[in-house]
């Protein structure tokens, strides 16, 4: 497969995956239905463990698919390393947080809203690079983060349109708290993501590796804080309480999304990525507008919306080409 290819099908899977994750969480958490909803923290912790079986599989794959292969990598880098094990407990701890927050977020933000407003992790990411990578900024970038911050309070500004409150929150959502929710994911966002690439670095470890070690750590933080806030309903209803098609969906993407963005990521450039959150932006709008219904677009957004989009572009302007892994 050509070069140009390969870029255009990165392009087009960083389109589904940002974009099929978000609008099926939003549908998921808004669906009216009989019987319990479908606890957040149970798919978090399922989607940590459909993740490391991935990553368990595609360590077996780089080793000729043996068996005794992967039990010695697996028990060379976790069981004999722990103090290099132990050193992921941070970031997965707060990737844990995170994914529950972007549940709370989506359950109170249409999808479009929440599209353009998590965008705001590029400048939380950009902070903790320079302060904990020392990383430099150029003037572009640092530019870029300024309409990045005005575009997203433009998003944000409250609108005084008759009827909005009804159709913003179909589901009993209040706008601030998920709000809140997207503004403490994109700074765990951004230091998790930050403290996971040092890491990398400083190591020669498989990627897939290193996710497996993330997610054991998950599991546990995971299944603790299901436990701890959902307990009582899942002693009741069980932990696969309100499951559907729709669900297993969400929980697919979220644990498959940021192991096909690892994969892919190597041949998409800064401008392939920006055209990507663009378009991922844009489908978001329409479909939020068309078929959820549950998002009224007025000018104000669009153009918050816009400069989000160019500052995406302009922060990818004087960067160079790096591998940035992810984890989401």
């Amino acid at each position: 497969m050509t070069s140009a290819r390969l870029k255009y099908l990165s392009l087009g899977v960083l389109v589904f995956q940002t974009t099929s994750l978000v609008l099926t969480m939003r549908y998921s958490r808004t669906l009216q239905s009989d019987g319990p909803r479908y606890l957040a923290s149970s798919a978090v912790v399922v989607a940590e463990l459909l993740k490391i079986l991935t990553c368990v599989g595609l360590v077996c794959k780089e080793h000729s698919y043996s068996v005794r292969a992967l039990s010695s990598i697996l028990r060379q880098e976790i069981l004999h390393k722990p103090i290099e094990t132990l050193k992921l407990a941070i970031p997965s701890g707060i990737y844990t947080l995170q994914n529950n927050l972007l549940y709370v977020a989506l359950s109170n933000l249409d999808a479009a809203t929440y599209q353009v407003t998590y965008q705001l992790k590029i400048l939380t990411t950009a902070l903790f690079s320079v302060s904990m990578l020392g990383r430099r900024l150029g003037l572009y970038q640092w530019l870029s983060l300024l309409i990045l911050m005005a575009g997203v309070a433009l998003v944000q500004w409250p609108t005084d349109s008759p009827g909005t409150p009804e159709k913003e929150q179909p589901a009993g959502g209040s706008p601030f708290v998920g709000l809140v929710a997207v503004l403490v994911a994109c700074c765990s966002s951004g230091f998790a993501g930050v403290y996971f690439e040092k890491i990398l670095k400083e190591t020669k470890q498989s990627v897939w590796v290193r996710n497996i070690q993330l997610g054991m750590f998950g599991l546990v933080f995971g299944l603790f804080g299901m436990l701890l806030y959902d307990g009582e309903r899942v002693r009741e209803h069980g932990m696969f309480q309100g499951y559907n098609s729709i669900t297993w969906a969400v929980v697919s993407l979220q644990a498959l999304g940021g192991l096909v963005i690892a994969a892919v990521i190597k041949y998409a450039d800064n401008i392939l990525k920006g055209f990507a959150t663009s378009l991922s932006i844009i489908l978001s709008t329409l479909i939020s507008y068309f078929w959820l219904q549950d998002f009224e677009p007025t000018s104000i957004f669009f153009l918050g919306a816009v400069l989000v989009i160019v500052a995406t572009f302009l922060y990818g302007y004087e960067s160079k080409p790096a591998s940035n892994p992810s984890r989401a």
